[in-house]
């Protein structure tokens, strides 16, 4: 399926040219430019984003990953949930998750006091959401599928038999 091969294409690099993503589907490039065109109609593809490595940046941004859980109401929907907070700025990321909570949530802020009060202050206040934890993140090894870093950062001896 030529649609499902420019998807993927695009999902490897979003950087590649359309006459690059026509060679190697062996599609015509009008018909590649209409599948990108449409994939962004339909909503599939939302937009096109760089990976950073926050480690290689003069700017420390803190990270934090956040699990909430919610009591729901009548009136009140995991969606309804979400809605609320997917407006903040300070989410990167929200996601409904199995387990031993209900959100996982990805926050971003200047500093370790400006992600804690935006918990407190915001988010915990919600009158359905029960309980937060935060676990700040120290460092990352990988981002959307990229691995991060140098990649000779072990230390560790090579053993040979």
């Amino acid at each position: 399926m030529s649609e499902r091969e420019v998807l993927e294409l695009l999902r490897e690099n979003a950087r590649y040219e359309v006459a690059d993503i026509a060679r190697m589907t062996g599609l015509e490039e009008p018909a590649v430019e209409a599948t990108i065109e449409e994939l962004e109609s339909a909503g599939i593809v939302r937009g096109y984003r760089a990976v950073v490595d926050p480690g290689k940046l003069d700017e420390e941004r803190v990270r934090a990953e956040v699990e909430l859980n919610v009591t729901l109401d009548r009136e009140t929907s995991y969606g309804d949930i979400a809605e609320r907070l997917a407006k903040f700025p300070e989410v990167t990321a929200l996601r409904l998750v199995s387990g031993d909570y209900d959100f996982d949530m990805e926050v971003e802020g200047e500093s370790m006091r400006e992600v804690s009060r935006f918990i407190s202050e915001k988010v915990a206040p919600v009158p359905e959401i029960t309980q937060t934890v935060t676990h700040y993140v120290m460092t990352s090894y990988k981002e959307s599928g990229i691995e991060l870093g140098d990649g000779d950062d072990d230390d560790r001896l090579s053993i040979s038999p």
